[in-house]
């Protein structure tokens, strides 16, 4: 009843406020995260550019809010609502510590009042970090010297308040675990070996940007334990942090050491769109304990370890299957709210207005054009000659379309070589226009006084704008040149969604039953499709979104088993129905 009462007060002031239960809603984010990243840290890593980077990410919920930890940042984020995230400086490294990773694939957990942190090593003998009140940064050691060390750790902590460890980075050998004593945090016998990649019966599992096994075995890393009905879900990453299919697997046990059973697919995934790549991350669980993962986004191009964050709705199905959204996965989403079914997608239906359509800049430096900025490819940018105020970009969406949220991607170009590691006060300022002719333009976004860092901004609008020309005008950049990787404009053209896919076709023969060969007919009127597959025809959850093209290489498949397949098309006004689900022997 008291609950009752404190939502009837809350929605007379909303309405007095003239603010709807539908408008309150509207919070979205869109992936890449939208948090001031920092820049490495190593000097060797940065040699072919300055430029941000982190990755292999945790989220954990404490006290009320959100804790983002992540690689070498020197510090860690903190979120009442996972999309305004404030950061706190703090290193986590001794004066003995002579080394450049502060907190290189942290671990954290909540044990009773308290966040633990505990950073990858197995050499330097780090401390487990303690807090009560990490808002205020107010940290102690829990434990001076962590003597039995871990690379890429996670720490769980069961229903019987038992604790343990699950650790492991690897081409050669499995992820381990252990039980710790929750008090000392002394180990309790030997690690046991929890699970080893099977790269010659999984096809996601092979190394490679193609998962053509050459270089290099794939890796396994990043373990995170997350208990649910009563079963126990490891996960881990794999195949490599460089690739398009990075991915988070799962294996799943009766008890916290195993013995483990392998989900064929991986649940968390995404090969395809503009931020690719979804591994080495956690599970959590947000206000109203519906479950999401956060990951690693790759971006590889200064540096094969230049990477980003971004978070999923996820969840288990009512078999106890372990899945994660990725359609639409960098396309404008929902926020929580309340209790949520995620099978239901998050997605908006905010549709991507400007992908490969014509653009317009103030300059261009050689070998970085315009057009790169609308691609739909987070590794290459456009880049204008200098990073002067005045500096600009000039979408054209084709047609006067119903715009509602822009993101933009900044580049790093010719970054300031004392860039290394977190630099605090840094900003971007900027102003957004609009136009119905390309002529007479007014203010759409003024960030001009903005003193924030924000390397992938994203603006939900107030109120959506009927518009044809979007251009963004550079005020200040924090260092480099002004350069963008995506001008991304979301909304909904006035046209219809495009036609169904026809002619859809997957090839799969006796060489190699990893691997498949996709091919269809293409839609006229569609920019791209969503390809989902799984091992059922009502467990479609790995979505590959593809560009301007009319076939993929899928080789992610278990050679044991039949899949699924259906395809949907996509443009500026909507989707497409799918196609008939085929199954595939």
């Amino acid at each position: 009843m008291k609950n009752l009462k404190t939502y009837l007060i809350l929605w007379l002031l909303m309405q007095v406020a003239g603010i709807s239960v539908a408008q309150q809603k509207q919070k979205t984010y869109c992936n890449p995260l939208n948090i001031d990243y920092g820049y490495t840290p190593i000097p060797n890593f940065a040699e072919a550019g300055r430029h941000r980077a982190t990755a292999d990410p945790v989220i954990v919920r404490y006290k009320g809010d959100y804790y983002l930890f992540s690689t070498n940042q020197w510090g860690y984020w903190w979120s009442s609502d996972m999309l305004n995230w404030k950061f706190i400086s703090k290193s986590f490294l001794r004066p003995e510590h002579k080394v450049y990773d502060d907190l290189c694939a942290p671990a954290v957990w909540v044990q009773g009042d308290t966040l633990l942190v505990f950073g990858s090593t197995y050499t330097s003998n780090f401390p487990i970090w303690m807090s009560t009140n990490p808002k205020a940064n107010d940290w102690k050691e829990a434990v001076h010297n962590f003597e039995i060390g871990g690379w890429d750790p996670g720490f769980f902590i069961d229903e019987d308040q038992k604790l343990y460890m699950y650790n492991g980075s690897s081409n050669r050998y499995p992820l381990y675990g252990i039980e710790l004593n929750r008090k000392t945090f002394q180990p309790i016998g030997t690690r046991k070996e929890m699970y080893l990649l099977e790269p010659w019966k999984y096809g996601w599992q092979r190394f490679g940007e193609y998962l053509d096994d050459t270089f290099l075995d794939p890796f396994i890393e990043g373990a995170w334990m997350t208990k649910h009905n009563g079963k126990y879900y490891l996960q881990y990453g794999a195949p490599g942090t460089e690739f398009s299919g990075y991915a988070d697997g799962v294996v799943v046990g009766t008890g916290p050491l195993g013995p483990f059973t392998p989900q064929p697919m991986p649940f968390s995934y995404k090969p395809g769109g503009f931020a690719r790549g979804a591994g080495h991350g956690a599970t959590f669980q947000d206000a109203w304990d519906n479950y999401w993962h956060v990951s690693t986004i790759v971006l590889s191009v200064k540096n094969n370890f230049e990477r980003r964050i971004g978070i999923w709705p996820a969840g288990f199905d009512k078999d106890d299957v372990m899945y994660m959204d990725a359609a639409f996965g960098d396309y404008p989403t929902y926020l929580p709210t309340a209790k949520a079914d995620h099978l239901k997608s998050s997605f908006t239906g905010w549709m991507l207005l400007n992908y490969n359509k014509p653009v317009v800049v103030s300059s261009s430096l050689a070998a970085y054009s315009a057009n790169y900025a609308v691609d739909e490819n987070l590794k290459t940018y456009w880049s204008a000659k200098t990073a002067n105020k005045g500096e600009w970009i000039q979408s054209d969406l084709g047609e006067v379309s119903t715009v509602r949220a822009i993101q933009i991607n900044y580049g790093d170009q010719d970054v300031d070589s004392s860039f290394l590691g977190k630099k605090q006060g840094t900003y971007h300022q900027y102003k957004i226009y609009q136009s119905n002719d390309g002529k007479s333009w007014s203010l759409l976004v003024d960030k001009s006084a903005n003193k924030t860092d924000v390397p992938h901004e994203y603006v939900e609008l107030e109120k959506p704008v009927q518009t044809r020309f979007i251009k963004l005008e550079n005020i200040h950049m924090p260092t480099g040149k002004f350069a963008i990787s995506g001008l991304r404009v979301f909304g909904n053209g006035n046209g219809v969604k495009p036609n169904p896919v026809k002619g859809f076709i997957v090839l799969r023969t006796e060489k190699d039953k990893r691997s498949a060969w996709l091919k269809w007919q293409l839609v006229e009127n569609a920019y791209a499709y969503n390809i989902y597959v799984g091992t059922a025809p009502d467990k479609l959850y790995n979505c590959i979104m593809v560009h301007s093209a009319s076939e993929y290489y899928f080789k992610g498949m278990d050679k044991d088993l039949p899949y699924y397949f259906t395809i949907e098309a996509i443009n500026e006004n909507g989707v497409s129905a799918r196609t008939p689900v085929m199954e595939v022997k």
